[in-house]
């Protein structure tokens, strides 16, 4: 391999349709209270892991949850998947706190996350 590995599954990310309910399952579940609390967005870090609720992830095209590897070059990364046949679902962005995601399909049509922290 040419490019660094994953530092592995470090984000998970669900698509919810109410997000209330949601949250209140997931703070059940995961017996914390989220750390980012919005009213477009709630994550939870537990155990070296971060989950996050999206609400209306199904107008951007995220249907099922989405497991996000961490990487340390996402560009270079995207470039090794899709040469070996991933598909870009969509090209790396920055959604804030210096983070930046990407979403591929495999040859199988699995949504795979990339997320490299700057």
């Amino acid at each position: 391999m040419s490019h660094p590995a994953t530092q592995g599954i470090k984000t998970v990310l669900h698509p919810v349709k109410d997000l209330a309910t949601a949250k209140t399952v997931y703070t059940a579940l995961l017996g914390i209270e989220p750390q980012t609390d919005e009213d477009f967005y709630v994550g939870f870090d537990v155990a070296g892991q971060h989950i996050g609720l999206v609400p209306g992830a199904g107008t951007q095209g995220m249907a099922t949850p989405v497991a996000y590897w961490h990487v340390p070059d996402i560009e270079a990364k995207l470039a090794e998947v899709v040469a070996a046949g991933a598909v870009v679902q969509n090209p790396a962005a920055e959604v804030g706190g210096g983070r930046l995601v990407a979403t591929v399909t495999d040859v199988d049509g699995n949504v795979l996350g990339l997320l490299q922290e700057r």
